[in-house]
């Protein structure tokens, strides 16, 4: 599935680009605001790996762990979002404290 390969590379990019941007910024409303966006593409990144892992074995071990990281990528998905929508206002406030 090149398709499934090719969105998990990049999802992969995408966390290492909000990462290294979590890294730098200064403010610390935005860096957990974008630290809730990287957390949604690593989530990406695992689940899609998961997903993957389904279509290129098929054994019993490999659908529980497959299920395992399906799961846990689907949760970080999950909590990245909900870091995501609550660190949105507060990161657009201290942006406009910050310019004036």
């Amino acid at each position: 599935m090149p398709i499934l390969v090719t969105l998990i590379v990049l999802s992969l990019g995408v966390y290492l680009f909000y990462k290294i941007k979590s890294v730098r910024t200064r403010m610390p409303m935005e860096k957990k605001w974008i630290s809730g966006k990287s957390s949604i593409a690593l989530g990406a990144f695992v689940a899609l790996f998961g997903i993957n892992q389904l279509f290129l074995f098929h054994t019993t071990i490999t659908y529980i762990i497959a299920a395992v990281f399906i799961f846990v990528g689907l949760f970080s998905i999950w909590g990245g979002y909900k870091m995501y929508k609550f660190y949105l206002p507060h990161a657009i406030e201290e942006a406009a404290n910050q310019k004036g």
